[in-house]
């Protein structure tokens, strides 16, 4: 166990003043929730914007909204993406199929994808892992051509542009998440947008049976959210990494996705939301370029972007855990990434059409990432930079 300073993995900024705000959302739910879907209507240019308790729980509530609509039952994500995927789609009832990646940007393969559309395609969920932007004129083409909806999966890429085009505003609904480890936080939270009006329509009516927390969840959360602000500090940070009930920097698969609304006290808190996202993704893009000079990767733009986290990819399985092991050591904040594409995930039904996902299998085996997030000092990102200088990168 690592005793004293240590960088989390990723973190994001809450500070006096956005527990405050917390406070008062608390009391006025309703207003608060109003003033941010205002807010992100006005930033996304979205007609119709709903607050979730988490990035899990509006994709599952877009999904039921787009069952809704269609008899479709099939739901095409990425054979390398975050295991909650799955999980929401699950939670929808509907059926997830993997589809393998390109290894150098983390989108789809195109050209497995469209031989991965089959007439039970209700949509395609792409992502941007890390913040780095998929193709996603290209998998909106191919999702016209068989007449599937598109989600945009933006939970890691929230005030993040490419093409001139925001990103989550692309597909037929996009999805943001406000965890902890995201652009910006509110503990745990997820926002769902559209600019489609039968789409926003459908979403609207299962929204309306969704419950709203409590008095009693709003003061819990607030609680945690308390406690998350002191202890994600890298002197403290030690501390909740060694529960190990926490699972802090573990990837599992959530046994549950349950779908509530934002609580009135998250909401609050994320009152200048614009400002604090502005500000990260600074930071970020400004740390990312270091790494991207520093260890001569082939990032987007030259590393003139703000990565929720830098990929660095080492030769195999053993340098990854060597790897961690050793940042875990000096307390570095390099973190494994996802485990395992998302086919090999224990008891979980992941429709693969007798296909392998080799691409999937070797990044899964060979990634890592490094932090970006505004808590990495000068000091932090040398001793980074030297510790990857040390292993031999995979390009």
């Amino acid at each position: 166990m690592k005793i004293g300073r240590t960088l989390p993995p990723a973190a994001a900024p809450i500070g006096l003043r956005d527990l405050w705000h917390g406070v008062t959302g608390g009391l006025d739910a309703a207003r608060a929730r109003a003033a941010r879907e205002r807010e992100l209507r006005q930033e996304f240019g979205a007609r119709d914007v709903f607050l979730l308790s988490s990035g899990s729980a509006a994709l599952a509530l877009a999904l039921l909204a787009l069952k809704s609509l269609s008899a479709r039952t099939d739901v095409i994500i990425p054979a390398y993406t975050c295991f909650s995927l799955p999980a929401a789609i699950l939670k929808a009832g509907l059926r997830p199929v993997a589809c393998d990646i390109n290894p150098s940007s983390f989108d789809f393969d195109h050209a497995l994808l469209r031989r991965t559309f089959s007439p039970d395609t209700l949509c395609v969920v792409g992502h941007h892992l890390f913040g780095v932007p998929s193709d996603m004129s290209g998998l909106r083409a191919l999702c016209r051509e068989n007449g599937s909806f598109l989600i945009e999966d933006a939970a890691q890429a929230m005030g993040v542009q490419a093409h001139g085009r925001k990103l989550g505003t692309i597909g037929d609904a996009g999805i943001f998440s406000l965890g902890r480890g995201k652009n910006i936080t509110c503990g745990a939270g997820g926002i769902l947008i559209t600019s489609s009006p039968g789409i926003g329509e459908a979403i609207a009516r299962e929204y309306a049976r969704i419950p709203s927390p409590g008095a009693l969840r709003s003061c819990r959360d607030l609680i945690e959210l308390a406690a998350m602000a002191v202890l994600v500090r890298p002197r403290l940070y030690w501390i909740p990494a060694a529960v190990p009930f926490l699972h802090l920097g573990e990837t599992r698969y959530p046994k549950a996705v349950p779908i509530e609304r934002l609580s009135g006290t998250k909401a609050g808190l994320l009152r200048g939301w614009q400002r604090r996202l502005a500000l990260a993704n600074g930071r970020r893009r400004e740390t990312a370029r270091y790494f991207g000079r520093r260890l001569r990767l082939p990032l987007t733009r030259g590393g003139d972007h703000p990565y929720l986290r830098v990929p660095f990819r080492v030769r195999d399985e053993r340098e990854k855990q060597r790897i961690c092991a050793l940042s875990h050591a000096r307390g570095l904040g390099l973190s494994p990434a996802y485990p395992a594409p998302v086919s090999a995930i224990p008891g979980v039904p992941i429709a693969t059409g007798g296909r392998e996902f080799p691409s999937a299998r070797r990044l899964a085996a060979s990634l890592v990432t490094i932090p970006t997030h505004h808590l990495l000092s000068a000091r932090d990102r040398r001793a980074i930079a030297e510790l990857c200088r040390d292993f031999r990168r995979v390009s």
